[in-house]
């Protein structure tokens, strides 16, 4: 009953709620920002390599964190849940959420650096901070934190337990009935240590980890299509033919490319979600915009750079997707598989363990910020400690649960995140697309880059910028 209702909510949160959401908002913000997540992607690549002069948390380090939450399980696994359950026309409605996400994900990042506020460990904030003070009460930002909690504490902790564990199924030793166990009690006891050094390890542990997992694994992803480069026509011809066959997509939208699409592309982009500004709050720039763009860059990384290197890797294998999001794995195996034989499962075992640590340790870093406002402050190490063990135990226990139920929770949970945030960016978008101008207009001018937040007309008080 329980994953009747999960699925049911599923049905209406991405068939009508968030479609409209996020690519009317989506579209609205690239309008609004004169495309700026391609005008501008020189100063995307300037603003991430930019040092902090304070030794705060640098643009760079802000991104590896983001980006380990976005760069994970789902760039693998979530990739060929969407080739399995959605087609190879999914590919084109990931590329397409992103793209347009990509503005949303630069208006909430710089919100996010506008509304920050000082801690003793430097600065942190997100959309709880900017959604108290758009509606000028902590209810509603409230409600978010705890969905925030929820989902990254809960629901994409214990699915990315579950995906790690299910790359381990092609080996002889797996047993279902107590390998996954065995795996999700190893993992959570490698991320709690990790944790008990608190977000500045969490951070440069993600920062070396993110670069290196990320490049290996494009590498190959390259290789492995160079090599089947003959399919490249036929397989484009089935990724517009998919994405384009109405009478597929209107016969049956809730299971159609165009869902799985979106849904898979949300979650891995997280673009207009309400994530990456934890991540993004916690940067020490000289102007918001500067942050935004950052964001909108990791955008990019995340869905048009991995996960496609994924589904190009996987379409040219000329292995059939299976039908359900249980063999996805087990489909990505088999695709490497056919192109580097023995060590194609090793190799995408070893990429699985990396991309999970990163997403857990990335998603935690989220709850830690979400605790920190919901308690006025930074939490205590004994109440760290106490949700330390907590998220330890959900990691093992998401290790032998249902992938379906697992993905649908994940999916609810975060379509609750983004049904809070989109309506309140939209709101307070006009403050971000006026820190935009003034940075535009500082760069012509050549001088040093500053911001004040009279320069945009911000009534709202803030701990920065002043």
């Amino acid at each position: 009953m329980f994953e009747t209702i999960v699925n049911e909510l599923n049905n209406v949160l991405y068939s009508y709620v968030l479609i409209i959401l996020l690519v009317l908002g989506g579209l609205y913000f690239t309008v609004r920002t004169r495309f700026a997540q391609f005008r501008l992607l020189g100063q995307q690549f300037r603003a991430v390599t930019e040092k902090t002069e304070n030794n705060g948390v640098s643009s760079f380090q802000a991104l590896m964190v983001s980006t380990a939450s976005r760069v994970g399980t789902g760039n693998i696994i979530g990739v060929a849940t969407a080739l399995c359950m959605g087609g190879f026309g999914s590919v084109f409605w990931m590329w397409i959420i992103a793209i347009i996400g990509a503005a949303s994900a630069f208006v909430e990042s710089t919100l996010a650096q506008i509304y920050k506020r000082r801690g003793k460990d430097g600065c942190y904030g997100g959309p709880a901070c900017y959604i108290e003070a758009a509606t000028k009460r902590k209810g509603l930002a409230i409600v978010f934190s705890v969905f925030l909690i929820l989902t990254y504490g809960f629901g994409f902790n214990m699915l990315a337990s579950f995906n790690l564990q299910s790359t381990f199924s092609s080996y002889s030793f797996y047993n279902e009935s107590y390998t996954p166990w065995i795996i999700g009690l190893v993992v959570a006891v490698l991320v709690g240590y990790c944790l008990i050094g608190g977000g500045k390890r969490i951070i440069s542990v993600t920062s070396f980890l993110v670069p290196i997992m990320g490049a290996i694994y494009i590498l190959v992803a390259i290789a492995i299509t160079a090599i089947n480069f003959r399919m490249l026509p036929d397989i484009f011809k089935q990724i517009f033919a998919g994405a384009f066959d109405l009478k597929a997509i209107f016969g049956g939208f809730s299971g159609s490319c165009v869902m799985y699409g979106i849904k898979r592309g949300l979650f891995s982009n997280e673009a207009g979600v309400g994530s990456a500004p934890n991540a993004s709050a916690s940067a020490d720039v000289s102007h918001p915009a500067k942050q935004g763009l950052v964001q909108t860059l990791s955008v990019f990384i995340d869905t048009l750079l991995v996960c496609s290197a994924t589904a190009f890797m996987c379409m040219t294998s000329g292995v059939t997707p299976p039908t359900s999001s249980d063999f996805a794995a087990a489909y990505v195996q088999e695709a490497l598989s056919r192109t580097l034989g023995q060590v194609g499962p090793v190799f995408i075992t070893v990429a699985m363990i990396l991309f999970a640590f990163t997403t857990l340790l990335g998603n935690l870093f989220y709850v830690d910020k979400a605790i920190s406002y919901l308690l006025g402050k930074e939490p205590a190490k004994a109440v760290r400690n106490v949700y330390y063990v907590i998220a330890s135990l959900v990691i093992f226990v998401g290790a032998g649960l249902s992938a379906d139920l697992l993905w649908g929770v994940a999916d609810v949970l975060m379509g609750g995140m983004t049904i809070i945030n989109m309506p309140v960016i939209l709101y307070l978008g006009k403050y971000a697309i006026r820190a935009l101008g003034d940075y535009e207009k500082q760069l012509k001018s050549g001088l040093g880059i500053v911001f004040r937040k009279k320069d945009i007309g911000l009534p709202h008080e803030t701990d920065y910028w002043n």
